[in-house]
């Protein structure tokens, strides 16, 4: 049975992909705008401007915006710049067509950051709470600004704040992987928190705001339990079979940031964030513990991890 349409703007990405595929087993038509076709299911968009893909909008089921330039970069001006403009660009241009549409989608789903928060130590964080300071907040409050200002009479808006995405094959985790197989016992202090969510339940969580019609605002799209990263750095050895382990100080991390081309405060700044809304909801995180997840995502030491499952 064909579910109908959903149309995964900047889809080309990790999310992107892992959504394509778990809407496809889900009976869903997923259509991916991006600025590299390469599949049958790819529509050429630029982000920005309108073009042919609006007739993928026009009667889909869902629209769900994941675009955005990567953060993980140098935080040059350049890149600053782009960074800010890729997210509120797509974001005013899908507010644009969708406003005019014949038959728009009934639901918009926006993905956005924890970021908003800035580097707040273990400060619990709710949906209410204020945002702080630093580029990538203020990234996150235009961004979201940008969404709140769309004007679509017609079609329920989610906004989704998402945590660090827990995917062994893709983001972040793997490279922290490598490091714990090394035996680094954790990242500059270690007590930045990370607030998290399983690539699983970021679909289970993208499909409930889609097919739930009281579902809108804004949500944190993270488990309950933020951790320490020393405390996910201990899960990951635990997983890779190393006793041994050796802090890498703060200094190293900004050291090897600029080898990488990216910036520190990704890895030594953090949040702990919760998600209350979603919780008071009903919604169910099935990945919340981070030692059980991490053992699920790579396997116990010395046992290869199985297929992913969507």
């Amino acid at each position: 049975m064909n579910k109908g349409k959903i149309v995964l703007a900047g889809g080309s990405g990790l999310l992107g992909r892992y959504l394509e595929q778990g809407l496809l087993a889900r009976g869903y038509e997923p259509r991916i705008l991006t600025r590299s076709p390469r599949g049958a299911r790819d529509v050429k968009w630029d982000g920005a401007t309108a073009g042919d893909w609006i007739s993928e909008l026009d009667g889909a089921r869902a629209v769900v915006n994941l675009a955005g330039r990567n953060v993980s970069c140098r935080h040059t001006a350049a890149n600053r710049r782009e960074i800010v403009e890729s997210r509120v660009a797509s974001v005013e241009v899908l507010g644009s067509v969708i406003s005019r549409l014949a038959a728009p989608p009934p639901v918009w789903v926006q993905a956005g950051s924890l970021a908003y928060f800035g580097d707040r130590g273990d400060e619990t964080l709710g949906e209410e709470s204020a945002p702080g300071p630093g580029f990538p907040a203020d990234v996150c409050r235009r961004w979201e600004a940008a969404f709140a200002s769309a004007v679509v009479p017609r079609t329920r808006k989610v906004f989704l704040r998402i945590g660090f995405v827990f995917d062994r094959d893709g983001g972040a985790l793997p490279l922290l992987a490598r490091f714990a197989r090394m035996g680094v016992a954790r990242l500059g202090s270690g007590r930045q928190m990370v607030s998290w969510i399983d690539i699983r339940d970021f679909l289970r969580l993208t499909l409930w705001a889609i097919e739930r019609d009281t579902v809108e605002g804004t949500y944190n799209a993270t488990a309950a339990r933020p951790v320490t990263n020393l405390a996910l750095m201990a899960a990951l050895r635990e997983v890779a079979g190393r006793s041994c382990a050796i802090p890498l100080p703060g200094w190293a991390v900004c050291l090897g940031a600029v080898v990488m081309r990216t910036e520190a405060n990704l890895a030594l700044g953090g949040r702990a964030a919760i998600p209350a809304r979603l919780l008071a909801e009903g919604f169910q995180l099935e990945h919340d513990d981070v030692r059980a997840t991490i053992r699920e995502l790579f396997g116990r030491p010395g046992v290869a991890a199985g297929p992913r499952s969507i």
